[in-house]
C-alpha cells in the first residue's frame, strides 16, 4: 500500500542521514519512478526534504527538522513497543512487526532487550478474529460499508454499517458504527457476526461522538444477587468480583452479594459450579436452577434406564 511505503520511506530518511533513490526502490522492491513519486508527495504533505545531485548526493530531511528522541524516555519506548506487540496479537499480517522494527532500529538507545510488560490481545478465535479485524480496518480507512449477519440473543438479522472504530474493551472486539437498519450509532461483538462483507458502496463520514464504553452502559448491572459458595470456590470469586464482593459465614460457607448484569448469563454462570453453590436470591435464577436440574435429571436419568434394558 502507498501509505505503508510513504510511512516507512520516512521512518528511514529520520534514521538516516542520507540515503538514495536506487536505495529505496530496492528496499521497497519499487521501480524509482515510483520512489520519485512518493518523494513527491512526502514533499506535498509538507516534510522539507532535499536532494543532492553527483557523488555523496542523495535524499535527506532538511537539518533541524529531524526528531529529537530525548522528549521519549527509555519506559516510554517500552510502554509503545508493549502496545505494538499487543495490537500484533491480533494482526492478520506482519504491519506492527514491521513498524516495531522501524523503530528499534531508529532508538536502540531507549529500547533495551529485557520486556517487562508483555500484553497479549488475541482469543481462543484468533483464527477467525484477525480477519475480521483487518478487514473492518481497511473498510474504514476507505470509507465503505460493512454488510454482516449478526448473531444477538433478539435473534438474527443482516445488518450493513458505516464503520468508524474498532474497539477493545474488556475481553471482546467491537466495530463501532452507524448502523442503517437502526437509524443510530451501535456496537457489535465481532463474534457475533458471519459472512463480514466490505460494500463497494462508500459512505461520507459523519461528525462521529467517541463510542461511550462505560461498564455500566455495556453491561448494566441492576439484578442483584445473593448466594451461599462452597470455600474452594472463593478464588473465582475474588478473580472476577475482587475481594469486597463475599464474607465467610459461620458454618464455613462464602456468602457472595453482587449486581450482575444479564439473567441469561447469570443462570449460565451459576451453572459452571455445579453443585457448590446456592444461588438464595434473585428467586427467577434459583427457578430456573431448579427447572434445569429437574430437566437435566430426567434426561440422564431416561439414558440410566436405557443403558440397562440393554
Amino acid at each position: 500500500m502507498k501509505i505503508d511505503r510513504l510511512i516507512g520511506i520516512l521512518s528511514i530518511l529520520l534514521q538516516k542521514e542520507m540515503t538514495t533513490a536506487p536505495e529505496l526502490a530496492e528496499h521497497f522492491e519499487v521501480s524509482r519512478r515510483t520512489i520519485n513519486r512518493d518523494i513527491e508527495a512526502l514533499c506535498k504533505a509538507g516534510i522539507p526534504i532535499q536532494t543532492t545531485q553527483g557523488v555523496g548526493g542523495g535524499i535527506s530531511i532538511m537539518s533541524g527538522y529531524r526528531m529529537d528522541r530525548t522528549i521519549l524516555t527509555s519506559r516510554d519506548m517500552q510502554m509503545i513497543m508493549a502496545g505494538l506487540r499487543s495490537l500484533d496479537s491480533v494482526s492478520g499480517s506482519s504491519y506492527y512487526s514491521q513498524l516495531m522494527e522501524k523503530i528499534q532500529a531508529g532508538s536502540s538507545e531507549l529500547v533495551s532487550g529485557k520486556e517487562s510488560m508483555l500484553i497479549d490481545l488475541s482469543s481462543w478465535y484468533k483464527a477467525t478474529l484477525a480477519p475480521k479485524i483487518s478487514m473492518i480496518q481497511d473498510a474504514i480507512e476507505n470509507r465503505k460499508l460493512l454488510k454482516f449477519k449478526y448473531f444477538a440473543p433478539s435473534g438474527e438479522s443482516e445488518r450493513t454499517i458505516e464503520p468508524y472504530y474498532v474497539v477493545f474493551k474488556w475481553t471482546s472486539w467491537y466495530v463501532y458504527g452507524w448502523c442503517l437498519k437502526r437509524k443510530d450509532y451501535r456496537l457489535f461483538k465481532l463474534n457475533r457476526m458471519d459472512n463480514v462483507q466490505v460494500s463497494k458502496k462508500e459512505f461520507e463520514c459523519r461528525n462521529v461522538p467517541l463510542p461511550d464504553m462505560s461498564a455500566e452502559l455495556l453491561y448494566p448491572r441492576n439484578i442483584k444477587v445473593t448466594a451461599l459458595f462452597d470455600a474452594d470456590m472463593k478464588w473465582r470469586l475474588v478473580e472476577e468480583f475482587g475481594t469486597y464482593c463475599c464474607s465467610e459465614t459461620e458454618d464455613g460457607k462464602i456468602l457472595f452479594e453482587e449486581y450482575y448484569s444479564d439473567l441469561d448469563n447469570l443462570v449460565s454462570w451459576m451453572l459452571t459450579f455445579g453443585d457448590k453453590v446456592e444461588v438464595l436470591e434473585p428467586a427467577e435464577v434459583r427457578n430456573r436452577l431448579k427447572e434445569i436440574a429437574d430437566n437435566m435429571s430426567r434426561i440422564y436419568g431416561e439414558k440410566n434406564e436405557q443403558n440397562r434394558k440393554i
